[in-house]
């Protein structure tokens, strides 16, 4: 089967860092050959302590936005809690044209309640409402971003004569939607999204992945309209010994003893290919790279190893 090139996004956590850092990290990206960034959208530090310090996402894709010139930006997701969707298509449609049309809106149900306990935000009644919620938001995200007049009476939102200009520079500006719900999220992406992002095994990603597809089916949506992207801690180095010490550094400096619940990718860039193969076969077109701070830049810098062995496998 003719494949296409393999997209690389990075994700620089936002927390346990400082400006300089988020700011070279994605200059580093970009001089590297990344096609995306990606950074949280948290009020709080949601690895280790939450008292560390982090940076508010929107205000960082919008710096990052006026220093890059090609690499696609968006957050790895926004928490639709935070903001109401007029707000977020606005947001997004702001960013677009800061990025000469090079946004991303991702968005997910939000999960973190401490940061919702600790600024007064309304965090629902749990997680199958704040999910019902997210799939009346993009929903109307979607047709505001298409150029829509919006009245509208629903269970969350109330929308009257809501209408957006100037349009997104983007024909049509991409969501993504994160997360693996199998009832509420994954029907959501089948609906609205553009692109959809999880992570796990590659057994566990085939699971969610036939889901996904099942849920098409029943919305009448093809699914090959949906990108997949997969998101993982990856380190590079040509030793695996020594990019598990890089990596547990990196984890001790957020609070952290170890990242559990996801697989970790540690070895040189054929290692890595290697890994990444199964992934690819069953449709993955972009890996997501969680990196904490402080940032890998031997990472950054040999990603295009991976991509040559990718290239090389097929």
């Amino acid at each position: 089967m003719n494949q296409p090139p393999m997209r690389f996004g990075a994700q620089p956590w936002s927390q346990a860092t400082d400006w300089p850092g988020l700011r070279d990290v994605a200059l580093a990206a970009e001089r590297a050959g990344w096609d995306a960034i990606y950074t949280w959208d948290h009020l709080m530090a949601i690895q280790g302590p939450w008292r560390q310090p982090i940076f508010e996402g929107w205000a960082v894709l919008a710096a990052w936005a006026v220093l890059t010139e090609r690499i696609r930006i968006g957050l790895m997701v926004g928490a639709n809690t935070f903001r109401n969707p007029g707000h977020t298509a606005k947001l997004a449609t702001t960013l677009d044209h800061i990025s000469t049309g090079r946004a991303i809106l991702a968005i997910g149900g939000a999960w973190f309640e401490r940061e919702h306990e600790a600024h007064g935000i309304d965090f629902g009644t749990g997680f199958g409402e704040r999910l019902d919620r997210l799939d009346e938001s993009v929903m109307l995200i979607r047709r505001l971003l298409d150029g829509e007049t919006i009245d509208h009476a629903g269970r969350f939102y109330t929308f009257k004569e809501a209408a957006h200009a100037p349009p997104p520079i983007q024909a049509h500006l991409p969501i993504l939607i994160g997360g693996s719900g199998p009832k509420k999220t994954l029907r959501t992406a089948a609906r609205y999204a553009d692109a959809w992002n999880t992570s796990g095994t590659s057994d566990e990603f085939a699971a969610k992945d036939a889901t996904l597809r099942a849920h098409c089916a029943d919305v009448g949506r093809d699914p090959e309209a949906i990108e997949r992207t997969v998101s993982f801690p990856i380190v590079i180095r040509d030793d695996p010994a020594e990019a598990a010490r890089a990596l547990a550094a990196r984890v001790a400096h957020n609070g952290l003893e170890a990242i559990t619940g996801v697989p970790i990718l540690l070895g040189s860039p054929g290692l890595i290919a290697e890994r990444f193969r199964p992934y690819r076969d069953l449709g993955m077109v972009e890996v997501v790279v969680r990196m904490p701070a402080p940032f890998d830049m031997e990472t950054i810098e040999r990603i295009g190893e991976v991509r040559d062995a990718l290239d090389a496998l097929r």
